[in-house]
Order: C-alpha cells, then structure tokens, then sequence
C-alpha cells in the first residue's frame, strides 16, 4: 500500500512539473523578442528602472465607479450599471464630459511625490476604452478639451501635455496609455446596432470601409501623441481583443466557455503598420501591445498579480494601489510596508513594478497616496541600490529574505519584516547562498560590517544589538555582501 502510494505521489508530482514546463514554453512561445538594437537598449535601460507610475483617470471618476466598463453590456459584477435602462445610463454616461472640472488638477505635486517614491517612469490614460480624450486629439469632440467640457477653459486643459512636461521635468520617463477599442467612435460601436459586448459591433467583413475608417482614427490620435507631446519612452495599448486573428484563432474563442459573452473576429488595425510610424517619430520607442502575443509586445504585463516564478522576458506587474483603477471614494491605500515588499518580490524576480493612483473628480489624488509614497520614498532612500539596475539571483527567495544583484556583482539580502515587527532580528539566514571568504557584510544605511559565517551551504549574518535597536529604516533590511 505504501508502495502504491509513493507511486501515485511520484506520478502526480511528475504530472504537476510537466504542466509548469508545459506552461512556460507556452509562455515563451507567446514571447517575440525585439531585432531593433535602439529599441532593445531602451528595453533593457527600462528593465534597471524597477519602478513606474500607473493613472487611470477620466469623467468617470465623477462617479466613482469602474473607469468605462460600466457601459459595456457584458453581464460581469465588476462592470455592473446602477440602472435598470442602459440606453439612459450611456447616454447620461457620456454626458459626463460637461461637467468634468478638476480645478485642482496639480502634476507638478503628483511628479515630486513619485520622484521622491523611486518612481523613475509614468504611464497615463490619455484614453480609456470610452473613447474621452484626456488629451487635445483633432479627431474627435469627445475630449477634455472641447468646449463643452467646463475644464477646457483654463490654459491646463490639455493635461495629457501637462503631466508629461511635469514628470519628465523630475526626470521620469513618460508613456500614453492608449485603448486600442473606442466605444464612443461610430466606426467601433456603430450606433445601427446593439452593442453586445467589448467588441465591434458588426460585421467587418460586410463593411470593410467602416472599419478602414476606425483603423485610420486610430493611427491619426496615435501619431498625434506621437508627435505632438514630446519624447515618449513608451507606448502602453490596452484593449488585446483589438487584433488579427484567423479562422482558427476565433474558433476557438467561439468554444471557450471563458468567453461566452464576446463575439471574436479578426479586428486587425495593422499594428506593424502603425508601430513602424511611431517609432519613426520616436526611435527606440517601447510598444506593449498588451495581451497580444507577437513581436510588438516588448514586455508582458501581469495584471493585479506578482508571478510564483521568474519569468522568460521582461515583464511588469501593474498594480493597484487604492481600491480600483479608478478613483473611488473613501479608497484604502496599502501601506508602505505592503508597497516596499511588493517592489522587493516583484525584483526579486526580475520584473518591474507599475503603481495606479487614480486622481479624483477634482483633479487631485487622495492624501492617503502622498502618505503611502512618502514612506515608500523614506525606504528607497536608504534602500534603492538593492532595487535599480539589479538582476534576478537564484534561487531569488527563501522565507522572508529575498535576493538581488547588483551591477557590480553585490549580493543584496533582504528580509521582508512582518507587520508588527519592528526590529530586525538577531539573524539573518540564507540557507542556499554560498559566500568565499573575505566577503563583506553590511546593511545598508550603516557603515559597521557585519559578522557573518558560513552555515553548511549557505550564510548566517549576525546583526548586532545596536542596529537592532536602531535600524537605518522599517519594512525590510537589506544586507548587501561584496568583496
């Protein structure tokens, strides 16, 4: 019996491997790596920055509820309307655009506070699946700044414009997010039909001219931002049901009951087209054509998750920070700590970290986001060479402790501290890292080396009584080893 058992053990384990092997080569095979030198070097400069800056904001946050999908007639709780009549709900939807006044609207406040944060990129929705414009697009009156809309007034009005002069004047690298689907334009969501689901809403093979007309609109608002709002590190398309698919492709989304409510085809908008013109406008440009397998998704973007694993190519975890996307009311913020051990799994495993922050309807963000990256900003401080320009390091964690590496070949030991645990401990230990003789221990923020020793195959630091006392920081201690 026993011998059955461990037959069965052994089986189902082998089994379990199989599918994670199986998984990652699908994984990879979903991975086109870039040719373009500049825009691999951009690539690569990207992957030392470790840490960006994700808002989603638009009319919407006037009513605290999910930024777009509220219109959509998808029957799923997360985009559910508070109305019984979805023709007035869109309707009184869209008619937000009058009364959108952030008079408070400060991005040179929001810029120093993600600078003091570590932040070193941002991403902004200059367009959200609703199709409003937070940016000053000729292609369309759905926009900020279009006279109907009260905000237009001021000379700020074109805040897309205005948060990229102020981020890149703290020295971050900016990107437009930009939804690929636009269901306010007539060329996507035809007003002769019923709109169903996320997708387009009729037959692009019965009205091909329809749908050259909405993949010219879409180019024209891209080469706008394109050519129109300074140097732009990156380019963030949202919206991977808008893409080429064959017959086999839409088959088996038709089969899978994961996507019952959504009728796939073929909505091809000649991504290598129009990427080859923006990059023309913006060499080295970084494209992430999310969720959409192929060569102009230079990186993947986990949603709302931190993989188990490393992972295959560059990637970034985008994450939100207070309740929603969007702005909501009365939002929770993580706290520092939560924010720090994010940042510190996520590198861990190579990736970068995307933080949203939702401005609210007056145009400023939550005091709770300035207090979470203030303290964020306190730990960077002490803490940053564990994080910028370093590379994931085998075996990358092991209980509380994670590694990174720098550079320069340093080690950097950190160990993530509990919710109440306020000191470090009196030692730290990595059971699998094997250190030569002569190594120098230190935490960082200090300048006293550590005692250290060797525990069969991996080390013990031992951190004296004075430091656990008065640590350089709180949330996670980093003890780098070098030498």
């Amino acid at each position: 019996m026993k011998r059955l058992f461990l037959l069965l053990f052994l089986s189902s384990t082998l089994f379990a491997l199989c599918l994670l092997q199986a998984s990652s080569f699908k994984l990879q095979a979903q991975y086109v790596p870039e040719s373009d030198p500049v825009v691999l070097a951009k690539l690569e400069a990207w992957q030392d920055l470790k840490f960006g800056l994700l808002m989603h904001w638009g009319p919407y946050s006037q009513w605290g509820v999910v930024e777009s999908w509220s219109i959509c007639a998808e029957d799923e709780g997360w985009c559910a309307r508070k109305s019984d009549n979805y023709v007035e709900y869109k309707a009184d939807y869209e008619k937000l655009q009058t009364t959108f006044n952030p008079v408070n609207f400060d991005p040179g406040r929001w810029a120093k506070a993600a600078k003091n944060a570590g932040m070193k990129y941002v991403v902004f929705t200059t367009k959200h699946h609703d199709g409003f414009c937070m940016f000053d697009t000729k292609q369309t009156s759905y926009k900020i700044t279009d006279p109907s809309c009260p905000f237009s007034k001021t000379a700020r009005a074109n805040v897309t414009r205005q948060i990229f002069d102020a981020f890149r004047a703290e020295s971050l690298w900016v990107g437009p997010y930009f939804s690929k689907p636009d269901w306010h334009n007539e060329n996507y969501w035809w007003p002769n039909f019923a709109t169903p689901d996320r997708n387009v809403n009729y037959d692009i093979k019965t009205y091909p001219e329809r749908w050259e007309n909405y993949v010219q609109f879409t180019h024209k608002q891209i080469m706008e931002l394109m050519s129109d709002y300074g140097p732009i590190d990156i380019l963030w398309l949202d919206g991977g049901w808008v893409q080429k698919l064959t017959d086999e492709q839409i088959s088996r989304y038709i089969n899978d009951p994961a996507y019952k409510f959504q009728h796939y085809q073929s909505q091809d908008i000649r991504m290598d087209e129009l990427v080859n013109k923006a990059r023309e406008k913006q060499p080295g440009l970084i494209v992430v054509d999310r969720a959409v397998p192929g060569k102009n998704q230079n990186y993947l973007t986990p949603e709302n998750e931190v993989p188990e694993h490393t992972l295959p190519y560059p990637w970034e975890s985008c994450i939100i920070a207070g309740g929603s996307w969007s702005w909501i009311p009365d939002a929770k913020y993580k706290t520092p700590q939560q924010v720090v051990h994010l940042l510190v799994d996520i590198v861990a495993k190579g990736g970068n970290l995307l933080l949203n922050i939702a401005p609210g309807p007056d145009g400023s963000w939550d005091e709770g986001a300035y207090k979470m990256l203030s303290g964020v900003g306190d730990w960077m401080e002490v803490n940053s060479e564990a994080i910028y320009g370093t590379s994931p390091l085998a075996p990358y964690k092991e209980g509380k402790v994670c590694l990174t590496q720098g550079k320069d070949g340093a080690t950097n030991l950190i160990y993530l501290a509990d919710e109440n645990e306020a000191n470090p401990p009196s030692k730290i230990w990595f059971s699998s890292l094997s250190v030569p003789e002569g190594t120098q221990a230190m935490m960082l923020g200090t300048k006293e080396n550590l005692e250290w020793e060797k525990v069969g195959d991996g080390i013990l630091v031992n951190i004296p009584e004075s430091l656990q006392k008065k640590p350089p920081c709180t949330s996670a201690w980093v003890i780098r080893i070098s030498g």
